[in-house]
């Protein structure tokens, strides 16, 4: 059964980009947001570290911008990273405006180190700052009347023409999961805030909701896809048999914490002078390496040398969740291993988040500016996300009167006439496991050609049995996040193989060395022809 709604702006995802950008846009406007799971269930709402800006005097924005240039490995583009570190301070100031209390000492934003910064620039509250970051944006978005929230609705796809012979995004078609419907949505413009794809990995820090819905859909509906090797892995991931996805910040490295070996010994200056805060890929290679050379299961990160009341004051998230598992981090190092974290690539985008499709948005995570380079700069993330959001209001508001034109509320209905209920699911879960262990295995932090070709073919096979079940059968969110982790997959082992040189978070054996052949970013063109029956294209 298919519903027809309508609304000015229909923004997907509800992270810190599509949040922001909701409060951004002016109350006149008719605003949707749908999420998959609930409205704080999104990777904004398990960041702990915080937001890189230069706010002290010690700081300046030449100096931020060198340390994202370098730990991009100068992949980025120039302007882009320029424009975003100029914005920072704006942005941490549009979000004190709104009364998000950052972390203080003596009445300053107390601003804590990451590896690869030069300064300490991160503005944070606690270890939890995504968290309380989302709870005070959500009850602003809340007590806006303009603003519609729709829970447990995922995309399915774009729903896009022609006008005046240029591709124009009209709307989308959206599962609602709690009640098995599908509605059509019709709007003048759509933003994808998605966020990233960590999920495809056996091991991530994200939460389930991140199988890169919006950078699939974006790809199908012909949209260019720019860096997807670029996985980050986060190094220090808990590692217990009763949590599978949490994340120890990287400020508690910054504040003072080492890795060690199980047996004790530090480690990291047999991989770099800085340590423990070298950027991420170093860090995640170096414990990856130690795990299988040695064959370790885990190594471990120690910050029990710092005085208890300092530990449970600065870290109190991650000191409780810790102890829920026998695991007192004032006495006892923490058992951690690396786990995917953030997707660097994404859908090719400006600073406003614009696409090659006329009336379509991707920000975030999900979009790929060139801001991150080959490597993302920790806590320039949640900065990304504001920054775009705020870039990407002003854009809208610019064009909204004649992206208006385009408001087409006569779209075709999704027709579901030719399926039947399946009775293997079995095949859904089976497959969505294979893939994740495939990813993990042969497509991680250390690659080769070898294993990157045994993972396209292993997933080709799992690609063709699960195309036959998505025309034959009744959608489930659980096979529309299968087949986009499938397309996911693709683009990221497609861009690897393109990419014949080792840079940031790209390691491949059979080229280790950075080659300056590759200092453009990879670039995979959208799909040209129909995925599958159900995806609309039409001329108006």
């Amino acid at each position: 059964m298919s519903k027809l709604k309508n609304t000015d702006i229909l923004i997907v995802g509800s992270g810190l980009s599509g949040l922001s950008l909701a409060l951004m846009l002016p109350e006149s406007l008719k605003i949707t947001i749908i999420t998959k799971s609930k409205l704080n269930e999104c990777s904004t709402a398990w960041a702990q570290g915080g937001i890189a800006s230069v706010l002290s005097k010690n700081d300046s924005l030449i100096k931020h911008e060198n340390d994202t240039l370098k730990n991009g490995h100068h992949l980025n583009n120039l302007d882009v990273v320029k424009e975003i570190i100029k914005e920072g301070p704006d942005c941490i100031k549009w979000l004190t405006d709104n009364e998000v209390q950052f972390t203080k000492k003596r009445n300053e934003i107390n601003l804590t180190l990451e590896g690869g910064h030069s300064e300490r620039r991160i503005a944070h509250i606690n270890d939890e700052t995504g968290n309380i970051l989302h709870k005070d944006l959500s009850k602003l978005v809340k007590s806006k009347n303009n603003i519609k929230i729709i829970e447990d609705a995922q995309i399915i796809d774009l729903i896009y023409g022609e006008i005046k012979f240029k591709k124009v995004c009209l709307g989308a078609y959206i599962f609602q999961r709690n009640t098995n419907t599908i509605h059509t949505i019709n709007c003048s413009n759509l933003i994808l805030a998605t966020g990233g794809a960590s999920k495809i990995y056996q091991f991530t820090t994200n939460p389930n909701t991140s199988t890169g819905d919006g950078i699939a859909a974006a790809w199908r509906a012909g949209c260019t896809i720019s860096n997807m090797e670029f996985i980050q892995f986060h190094p220090t991931c808990l590692y217990h048999p009763s949590i599978k996805s949490f994340l120890i910040s990287e400020s508690m490295r910054g504040e003072g914490a080492k890795l060690l070996t199980p047996n004790l010994e530090q480690f990291m200056s047999n991989y770099d002078s800085r340590k423990e805060l070298a950027p991420r890929d170093i860090v995640a290679r170096a414990i990856d390496n130690e795990m299988k050379t040695y064959g370790y299961n885990h190594v471990f990160l120690d910050i029990s040398h710092k005085s208890s009341k300092y530990i449970k004051k600065r870290f109190p998230t991650i000191y409780n969740k810790c102890l829920s598992v026998g695991i007192d981090i004032t006495q006892q190092p923490i058992p951690v291993i690396p786990a995917s974290h953030y997707t660097c690539g994404g859908v090719k985008t400006n600073i406003s988040g614009e696409t090659e499709i006329s009336n379509l948005y991707v920000i975030g995570e999900a979009s790929c500016t060139g801001f991150h380079g080959a490597n993302r700069l920790a806590s320039n993330s949640l900065l990304e996300c504001i920054v775009m959001a705020k870039k990407c209001s002003a854009s809208i508001q610019n064009n909204f009167s004649l992206n208006n034109e385009n408001l087409i509320t006569d779209l075709p209905q999704w027709d579901d006439s030719y399926v039947t209920e399946s009775k293997e699911n079995f095949i859904v879960s089976h497959n969505w496991d294979e893939l994740r262990k495939i990813m993990w295995n042969y497509v991680g932090i250390v690659r080769s050609e070898k294993n990157l070709h045994i993972a396209l073919e292993k997933i080709n096979l799992i690609e063709n049995e699960v195309t036959e079940y998505y025309q034959k059968y009744i959608i489930s969110s659980d096979l529309l996040e299968l087949r986009n982790i499938i397309h996911i997959s693709k683009l990221i082992i497609q861009s690897a193989l393109l990419r014949k040189e080792s840079r940031g978070l790209h390691y491949s054996k059979d080229y280790p060395k950075m080659n300056d052949k590759f200092s453009d970013d990879t670039n995979i063109l959208g799909r040209k022809n129909e995925y599958h029956l159900k995806l609309v294209k039409f001329k108006v």
